[in-house]
């Protein structure tokens, strides 16, 4: 089947990183995630990547309670580059070319993010992994998923849960909840879903870059959703 979409924005978070852990990093899951974007790259599809820092940051979250919000935002975007360094090792043992580029200048493990080069990164079928967020705090790294992609002119901001859509009700406290396949930015909205974050979801919108909330533990569903196949939930503008 061809593809929909040839460049996507991939946003994964850092709690699914953790496999069962309570924080951390699980290296089977990992893997896992790096073999699907490796399947997927391998279609030729454009890959960014926006990761989360939550495993790592919820390891400490007790001490930075009560702390200035700046300063413990600063810090969960050190464990997004933590995240990207061990998914970047991850894509490099399946064969995928891959590089990271930080918000935050941390140039000994990562080179800065430069949007020229990112886009010519792409271009010549490299796996780009954005960490430390926008670089900025107060904005969570959903926004920064929304920037970069409409940055890197991508065809759909993807984001990876535990959950495959979005459904009408809490599906693992209601089995009769349905999965929508499809919903309006403002029908989601409207319904108070929490697909993202407001500020990301109000960019997506603007820009009319559609999201797909899909499951990154479902075998093949980030290569079906590529081809554009009934796979998570698709947010668009109308």
């Amino acid at each position: 089947m061809a593809l929909r979409y040839r460049r996507i924005l991939l946003k994964l978070s850092g709690e699914a990183l953790m496999g069962e852990g309570s924080y951390g990093i699980d290296r089977v899951t990992l893997d896992g995630m790096a073999a699907q974007v490796a399947r997927t790259a391998a279609l030729g599809v454009q890959i960014g990547i926006v990761i989360g820092g939550g495993n790592i940051f919820r390891g400490v979250s007790a001490g930075a309670a009560g702390m200035d919000r700046a300063q413990a935002d600063y810090m969960g975007m050190l464990a997004t580059v933590i995240n990207a360094l061990a998914l970047q090792d991850a894509l490099r043992r399946s064969g995928v070319d891959c590089r990271v580029q930080s918000a935050l200048t941390i140039e000994q493990v990562a080179e800065p993010y430069i949007r020229g080069k990112a886009l010519r990164y792409l271009e010549e079928g490299k796996v780009v992994i954005f960490a430390a967020g926008t670089g900025n705090p107060f904005f969570t790294t959903d926004t920064a998923a929304a920037l970069r992609g409409a940055e890197m002119a991508a065809d759909i901001v993807l984001k990876a849960t535990k959950v495959d859509g979005v459904y009408s009700a809490d599906p693992k406290k209601d089995p009769h909840a349905n999965r929508y396949r499809t919903l309006t930015f403002d029908e989601a909205i409207g319904r108070n879903l929490g697909v993202m974050d407001a500020t990301a979801f109000a960019l997506c919108r603007e820009q009319k870059l559609p999201v797909c909330v899909f499951s990154i533990f479902k075998p093949g569903a980030l290569e079906r959703v590529v081809r554009g196949e009934d796979e998570g939930t698709l947010v668009t503008v109308s």
